[in-house]
């Protein structure tokens, strides 16, 4: 099928990769402290996917990170709850009921995560079948591919029809940044899936490194408010794979403030991809209001 657009709609400038990374430098430089980190960590946990995405996974883990997700420290009621949690399809049916009366959303990877490699049949129909279930949030993979390729149009279509799947759940568009290698593709990725109508853009599968960087998300987050800019449409940006620290997250939350502005600054239009990176943000938390930290082994493992 070809595309609804000409090529010349997928073009894009020049990624000045010097000042790109000089920016993201001058940015990690900042220093958040006392009250204003305190807040920014309660933030990263709001903005959280408590994510599960293994071959292993079972009934008991996907309950288990549900109840995480909906109280992430039982013993304070001032740490607020996750975003979302993101598992596999025929996972989001006990996901849903886990997590019933709660905030928490449900999301579902799909068409083919991580690799892309199906047809579009089967594509949406997978789609279909986690919307079905209950999945108010989509976290599809782009055919690298196609993309690769220089198959723009393909990869453009396949995300309308994704979208269209989606009815009235959320799509967040994962790009796979790791494989598509340099700061032009990513840019051209980002802008076919602004042009298709994805509600997100997403860094990586969190299955190939490099995942999310510094970089690559202020890239996606200039994208974002120029695209704002250009349409008021706002569509928000997901930084996953590799992100475990409460520091990093701070990292991200500044590059947030500092290129979109605090409105970008909500679980709405910003995400983590997160398995590990809750336990160390609740690490810190403890240790801004005890003064010591406390042992790894004091949270519940993901």
């Amino acid at each position: 099928m070809a595309s609804s657009l000409s090529p010349v709609e997928f073009r894009v400038p020049p990624v000045d990769a010097v000042a790109l990374e000089t920016r993201v430098a001058d940015l990690s430089t900042r220093s958040i402290k006392k009250a204003a980190k305190v807040q920014g960590l309660k933030l990263a946990i709001q903005m959280m996917d408590l994510t599960t995405l293994e071959g292993m996974d079972s009934p008991g883990k996907v309950r288990q990170l549900c109840q995480k997700a909906r109280q992430p420290l039982p013993s304070r009621s001032d740490i607020p709850a996750c975003a979302a949690v993101c598992v596999y399809p025929d996972l989001v049916g006990l996901a849903v009921e886990a997590l019933r009366g709660s905030s928490v959303q449900v999301a579902s990877v799909a068409t083919g995560f991580p690799s892309g490699r199906t047809d579009r049949v089967t594509k949406l129909r997978e789609v279909q079948l986690a919307v079905a279930a209950g999945a108010s949030e989509i976290d599809m993979v782009i055919d690298r591919g196609a993309f690769l390729a220089g198959r723009y149009g393909a990869v453009y279509d396949e995300i309308c029809a994704v979208k269209e799947a989606c009815g009235a759940a959320h799509l967040k568009v994962i790009l796979e940044t790791g494989e598509l290698k340099t700061y032009d593709n990513i840019r051209r990725a980002c802008r076919i899936a602004l042009l298709a109508g994805g509600d997100f853009v997403k860094t990586s599968t969190g299955k190939v490194s490099p995942a999310s960087t510094l970089p690559v998300v202020l890239l996606l987050l200039e994208a974002v408010r120029d695209h704002f800019l250009e349409t008021g449409r706002m569509v928000g940006v997901k930084a996953a794979g590799g992100i475990r620290t409460g520091k990093d997250a701070l990292r991200y939350l500044v590059l947030v403030a500092e290129t979109c502005g605090d409105r970008w600054l909500s679980p709405q239009w910003f995400r983590f991809g997160a398995s590990s990176l809750l336990n160390d943000v609740l690490m810190q938390l403890e240790k801004e209001r005890t003064g010591r930290y406390q042992r790894p082994t004091d949270f519940s493992a993901d």
